[in-house]
C-alpha cells in the first residue's frame, strides 16, 4: 500500500508544522503507523508511532514534549503535530505502516528498509 505524506513546508525556528499520512483510497484504522525522518548522509531515525487502538504512542527523545502523534475519528489519516522547531528537525519526514507493534525496537526495525520502500516523504525545512 502507498502512504502519502503531505504537510511539510518551510517554518521558521520556534515554529510549527502538521505532517499528515495517509493511505490513498483505504482506512488503516488497524494498522500501527510510525513517522521516520533521514537526514543528508544520516541514518534514518524513528520519531513517533501510534498504535491502532491508539492507546500506545512512542517519541524519540530529541522531540518528546515538542511533537504529538495523532489520528482522526475515522482514523485516516496519521498527524504528526510539530512545535517548537528547530534547525536540526529539518529533513525529510516519511511514515510507515510495517510496525508489529509501537516501540523503540519496531521503530528500529522499520527504519532499517530499503530505500523502495518509502516514499517520497514530505520536506521540512526550518531557517531563519
Amino acid at each position: 500500500v502507498q502512504l502519502v505524506e503531505s504537510g511539510g513546508g518551510l517554518v521558521q525556528p520556534g515554529g510549527s508544522l502538521r505532517l499528515s499520512c495517509a493511505a490513498s483510497g483505504l482506512i488503516f484504522d488497524d494498522w500501527i503507523i510510525g513517522w521516520f525522518r533521514q537526514a543528508p548522509g544520516m541514518d534514518r531515525e524513528g520519531v513517533s508511532c501510534i498504535s491502532n487502538s491508539e492507546s500506545a504512542t512512542w517519541y524519540e527523545d530529541s522531540v518528546k514534549g515538542r511533537f504529538t502523534i495523532s489520528r482522526d475519528k475515522a482514523k485516516n489519516p496519521v498527524y504528526l503535530e510539530m512545535n517548537s522547531l528547530k534547525p536540526e528537525d529539518k529533513t525529510v519526514y516519511a511514515c510507515a505502516d510495517a510496525l508489529y507493534c509501537c516501540t523503540k525496537e519496531a521503530m528500529g526495525a522499520v527504519s532499517s528498509y530499503d530505500t523502495n520502500y518509502w516514499g517520497q516523504g514530505a520536506l521540512v525545512t526550518v531557517s531563519s
